[in-house]
C-alpha cells in the first residue's frame, strides 16, 4: 500500500476503506451534453465567467490500493447560481457551464476535472456528485463535500453519514496558484 495514503483512508488493519455511497439525486443528466469532457468551465465555445474555478482531482483504487485503470469518473453539479442543467431544475442554467463531465482514470489511477467550487442551493450544502464506472458496471455513486462549509451540519444527506464516512467524502478546497481552488478526492471502490 502506498505510504502517501491519507490516514483517514486506512483501517487499523492496513486495508483501505471504501468510499461511502450516496444518492445520485434527481439531477443526473437525462441527456448527456454534446460537450462532456473534463473541463466543465467550457461548454463548446462558451466559457463561464461566474463562480470560483476549481481543480478537482484524485485517484480511483480498489480496496487493495490497485489503480482502476480505464475506469470512468463522472461528475455533475449545479452552476454558480445553484441551478442544474436539468429539466427538473426550475432556474435558468448558465449555458457556458457544462454541468457534467466524464474522464478516464489513467494507469496510476489518477483523474482530474476543471470545474467550479460547488455552491449551496435550496436545502443543500455545496457538493459535487461523483460516479465511477468500470465498463458496464457502476461501482460507486457518491457526493463530494467542502470541508468546513457551515452548511454541512444542516445538510440531511451529510448528517446521515457517520463521522468516519464524512471524513472520506469531505475535503478541503485550498487556494491554487491559478487564482482558483484545488481539491483532492481519493476514491476507494469495491471492484
Amino acid at each position: 500500500m502506498p505510504a502517501l495514503w491519507p490516514a483517514r483512508l486506512v483501517h487499523a488493519a492496513g486495508t483501505l476503506r471504501a468510499t461511502p455511497s450516496q444518492t445520485e439525486g434527481p439531477f443526473y443528466p437525462l441527456d448527456l451534453p454534446d460537450d462532456h469532457d473534463a473541463d466543465l468551465l467550457r461548454h463548446g465555445d462558451l466559457v463561464t465567467r461566474d463562480g470560483q474555478p476549481a481543480t478537482v482531482e484524485g485517484t480511483v483504487v480498489d480496496l487493495d490500493g490497485r489503480a482502476l485503470r480505464g475506469a470512468a469518473v463522472e461528475i455533475w453539479q449545479c452552476d454558480a447560481h445553484g441551478v442544474y442543467n436539468h429539466p427538473g431544475d426550475r432556474g435558468r442554467h448558465d449555458p457556458a457551464f457544462q454541468g457534467f463531465g466524464r474522464t478516464t482514470v489513467d494507469a496510476d489511477g489518477r483523474w482530474r476535472f476543471r470545474t467550479l467550487r460547488p455552491v449551496p442551493y435550496s436545502g443543500r450544502t455545496p457538493h459535487i456528485h461523483v460516479k465511477v464506472r468500470l465498463g458496464q458496471r457502476e461501482l460507486l455513486t457518491t457526493q463530494l463535500y467542502v470541508e468546513g462549509d457551515p452548511g454541512n451540519a444542516r445538510d440531511f444527506l451529510w448528517r446521515r453519514l457517520s463521522d468516519d464516512e464524512r471524513a472520506l467524502v469531505t475535503v478541503p478546497f485550498r487556494p491554487a496558484a491559478d487564482g482558483g481552488v484545488r481539491a483532492t478526492f481519493p476514491i476507494v471502490v469495491r471492484a
